[in-house]
């Protein structure tokens, strides 16, 4: 049986010109159909399976930029900046320091190593966290790149973010250059850095070849020691491949279970096809968020259920899913939350959740300062509920997922509710899944 959902509008993936589009539902799946009167019809999967797509979702009130950077002229996804109708207001900002990389993934957002960009300069990155703070910040603030660790300057650039009142920071990475130049880790904690948002596509060796290249798995887990011994938060983050590493799901799970508190937890990001990739996407080589929950389920072996993840209340609800929890001191997970009916949940506005997820990463992703010895907060001297808030400041983690849209998944509708946005070259903020779009022969709105 075949209903149509809803009306849309999303891009064309090889001319990248607006078009319609609609989202069908057959069953539990729903697809994204849409037709380019130059370059045909393309029909992508978008959700398959349980929760029904038609009840998650998390009622928001759309929040307008105070301050609108640019004008409204040809419409989304054409005027980032943030333009006057975008509905969300910004939680986190990626600031790409550089484009070089120490890597060749086959797989790469940003397709770093490709471009003859020089490093921005530290004036540059100045005026930068200037424009953030004229545009409402302060903000949580993710450098990235390329691999922003190839910068000698990165303790510098943290440290002149904090001058100006940023307070979370978070940097994106490989982990190579962290995994064995302890004294570089070192010297970013003192600059100020708050977590480590490490890429960990799996626990075995043969995933990060297929993916990265080459194998990686001891450098992963050298950067979880280190960050043990120096006092440094780490989020697990997993490319989600079809066919590759969706069987080791549950054994990431468990590997990040193991180094609690150090690894606050793990964010999932099923394969979106921007940046660079091998070959065109099929809907074979696709993953969705029910099935990451389902797999999360199965694979934990029924430690994590699927009434414990909730729709977000930041970005819009179809494009990820939370799940937080505190480990006890005989290693049990309690969960923080469940979820039942999101039909039910009180409209939230915009900008409220975005200050919410501001707060939530800022105190859950971070590293305790002064984390309570386990002795003390085991005694029996403290009641289970003070022992149980005593360990949400410490021992806190979070499963999490962020399925991105390339051209084919796009829609404008989740688009316009996007909270994580890049800071571009020229000062604007531009949505995550705007910046990095790329049509099928790489080029990009807004990238370069």
């Amino acid at each position: 049986m075949k209903a149509d959902l809803q009306k849309t509008e999303s891009v064309c993936p090889v001319c990248l010109h607006r078009i319609t589009a609609h989202r069908v539902i057959e069953g539990q799946d729903v697809y994204l159909e849409k037709t380019c009167i130059e370059h045909g019809n393309f029909r992508t999967i978008l959700w398959r399976g349980s929760p029904d797509y038609t009840s998650w979702q998390r009622l928001k009130i759309p929040s307008f930029p105070k301050n609108p950077i640019t004008e409204v002229v040809q419409g989304c996804p054409y005027d980032c900046g943030l333009c006057a109708e975008h509905r969300q207001h910004t939680c986190s900002v990626l600031l790409e320091v550089t484009q070089r990389c120490d890597l060749k993934c086959p797989l790469c957002f940003a397709d770093s190593g490709e471009s003859n960009q020089s490093d921005l300069t530290f004036v540059e990155i100045e005026q930068w966290y200037q424009r953030l703070l004229e545009q409402g910040g302060p903000f949580n603030i993710q450098i990235s790149g390329g691999e922003p660790s190839v910068r000698n300057d990165l303790p510098d650039i943290i440290r002149m973010g904090r001058s100006y009142g940023f307070t979370f920071f978070q940097i994106n990475t490989n982990g190579l250059r962290l995994a064995r130049d302890k004294e570089y880790l070192a010297e970013l904690k003192s600059a100020g850095l708050s977590t480590i948002f490490l890429q960990f596509d799996g626990t075995q060796d043969n995933i990060y070849k297929i993916i990265r290249g080459r194998n990686l798995l001891d450098y992963k887990l050298e950067v979880i020691e280190q960050c043990k011994k120096v006092g440094v938060g780490v989020v697990l983050v997993p490319t989600i491949i079809p066919g590759i590493n969706t069987q080791n799901i549950g054994d990431i799970l468990k590997l990040a279970i193991k180094n609690i508190p150090t690894v606050r937890g793990v964010h999932f990001q099923p394969v979106s096809y921007f940046g660079r990739y091998p070959q065109h996407p099929n809907n074979t080589s696709r993953i969705t968020l029910p099935e990451v929950m389902n797999a999360i389920q199965e694979q934990s072996g029924g430690l994590f259920q699927m009434s414990m993840f909730n729709p977000p209340g930041c970005e819009n609800a179809l494009c990820s899913f939370h799940a937080n929890f505190v480990q006890m001191p005989d290693g049990e997970l309690k969960s923080l939350n469940y979820h039942h009916n999101p039909c039910e949940c009180l409209p939230i506005i915009a900008a409220e959740g975005a200050a919410r997820a501001r707060k939530f990463v800022a105190e859950n992703w971070s590293m305790p300062n002064d984390k309570t010895s386990l002795r003390l907060i085991e005694s029996q001297s403290l009641g289970d509920w003070d022992v149980f808030l005593e360990r949400k400041r410490t021992h806190s983690f979070c499963v999490s997922a962020m399925a991105f849209q390339d051209a084919w998944t796009l829609d404008l509708e989740r688009l316009k509710d996007c909270c994580i946005h890049v800071a571009s070259p020229d000062g604007r903020l531009i949505p995550f899944c705007a910046y990095n779009l790329t049509n099928t022969h790489g080029k990009s709105l807004y990238r370069n």
